[in-house]
């Protein structure tokens, strides 16, 4: 890939010409397909990275459940892998394509080093940690406060809204991972809303009404 072609995938954020040049100089592109695991809970990493295109699912799993944590969308990194990397420790949780993906990695040893050399950087970094904390602090309160079956609805209009369509195409399994509960009490709870006429349920799509 040439050059100039790196310098108009990365992130605009990174504003500084020596930043966006060492960045290529150690950095790579990496393209991985739906459902790939690109981060394993207690893998060492030696690598942080920054999504370009599509989006990457980072979650904990503990005996059957999972537990989401957040998405990794386009020109952001994973705030987990941050946290590993800053502290020399193996990674706390999964992260898996949602779709295929664009990725670009470069060593954690440099994560440091670019923080104290580049203002952009600094800025991204701190941003990362910002808005993963207000994230997880959401979803700490929904899950403290709201009972399942209304953040299983929320969940679903969220969907449809951001697919602008009432389709929802999605297993019971997936959404209760999504939710961090299991898939008896899912379908338990959908076909409550079906009954309530909420939702129309089908073999592997839920028709929202």
């Amino acid at each position: 890939m040439e050059k100039t072609d790196i310098l108009a995938k990365l992130p605009g954020a990174f504003t500084e010409s020596a930043l966006r040049q060492e960045m290529i100089t150690h950095g790579k592109f990496i393209t991985v397909n739906k459902d790939d695991t690109i981060v394993r809970e207690g893998q060492f990493l030696d690598f942080l990275p920054i999504v370009i295109t599509g989006e990457i699912r980072v979650f904990q799993q503990k005996e059957d459940r999972e537990i989401l944590l957040y998405y990794v969308r386009e020109g952001q990194t994973c705030m987990m892998s941050l946290s590993a990397a800053y502290f020399s420790q193996t990674s706390t949780s999964y992260g898996v394509a949602t779709k295929p993906s664009e990725i670009f990695v470069f060593p954690t040893r440099l994560v440091n080093e670019w923080q104290l050399k580049y203002s952009s950087w600094n800025a991204f970094l701190i941003q990362t940690f910002r808005s993963r904390y207000d994230e997880l602090l959401g979803s700490f309160e929904s899950v403290a406060f709201d009972p399942i079956d209304k953040r299983l609805l929320t969940y679903l209009k969220n969907w449809a809204q951001k697919e602008n369509s009432p389709k929802i195409v999605i297993s019971h399994q997936n959404l209760a991972y999504e939710l961090g509960t299991t898939r008896v009490v899912v379908s338990r709870i959908l076909k409550g809303f079906e009954q309530q006429g909420k939702v129309k349920l089908f073999r592997g799509y839920i028709q929202l009404k």
